[in-house]
């Protein structure tokens, strides 16, 4: 679809991997993470040529892995995943949509992905996310307790995303979480872009502040569900492991 373009963020060190290589480099079951995603973007059809933003001294490597499957945008210091995403700006000039993804999520179907473009193309103004509801926060399940609360209106609009550790004890119990991965109208997303803020902890610019701008706008928030198994982020050398045994499982 020329209309949209996908952005996968793939610039982050990852120093917990303690691998070689930029974590979406990393091999899961005999190929690096982020060419596991770039199969499934493929075969939904919405982007010939995805943009990957890397590192200025990840280039080289993410070339030799990746050749000219994808287009590549540089960010050029470590300022979040706002500060990513608008790195893609020249290079998805034009485009009605921009989904932003991550090279460390491998799992995300090309069936979910071509659910995020049609919700996008039916509302052109709206924002589209992902939420995933888990069943609790035990055993495998224990990785989504940092993960972002999903706060809804007694009409189940979507009013808020509160970061786990803001959250009070009642909003700690909230099983609909967020896997931050969005379809935004691409002229309001790197527009908006404009007015995110660093203000917290870490110094750095994050998507999800555009869901709040949206929401401040009063503009409209559509959700679509997704296996929480799909959206898993690759982190340690544990989670590596734990991708490992469901790839292995038979779809």
């Amino acid at each position: 679809m020329a209309d949209t373009k996908v952005v996968i963020l793939a610039a982050g060190a990852g120093k917990r991997m303690g691998a070689a290589v930029p974590k979406p480099l990393v091999e899961v079951m005999g190929k690096p993470m982020i060419a596991h995603l770039l199969d499934r973007v493929e075969k939904a059809g919405i982007d010939g040529k995805p943009i990957v933003i890397v590192s200025p001294d990840g280039k080289a490597l993410f070339e030799a892995a990746l050749g000219d499957r994808v287009e590549f945008a540089i960010q050029e210091m470590p300022k979040g995943t706002g500060d990513a995403l608008r790195a893609a700006e020249a290079a998805c000039a034009g485009a009605k949509h921009v989904i932003a993804l991550y090279g460390d999520h491998p799992f995300i179907s090309a069936g979910v992905l071509q659910t995020l473009i049609q919700l996008s193309s039916e509302n052109e103004d709206a924002v589209v996310m992902l939420t995933a509801t888990i069943p609790n926060y035990e055993n495998e399940y224990s990785m989504f307790l940092k993960w972002g609360r999903i706060l809804r209106s007694p009409e189940n609009a979507v009013v808020g995303i509160c970061e786990a550790k803001d959250c009070s004890a009642d909003e700690l119990a909230i099983t609909e979480v967020n896997p931050g991965i969005y379809a935004f109208p691409a002229a309001w997303a790197f527009d908006r872009l404009k007015q995110v803020k660093n203000e917290n902890a870490s110094g750095e610019y994050y998507i999800v502040d555009l869901i709040e701008i949206a929401m401040k706008e009063g503009k409209k928030i559509v959700t679509a569900p997704v296996d929480p198994l799909e959206v898993l982020g690759i982190n340690t050398p544990e989670e590596l492991k734990k991708a490992e045994e469901l790839f292995a499982k038979p779809v």
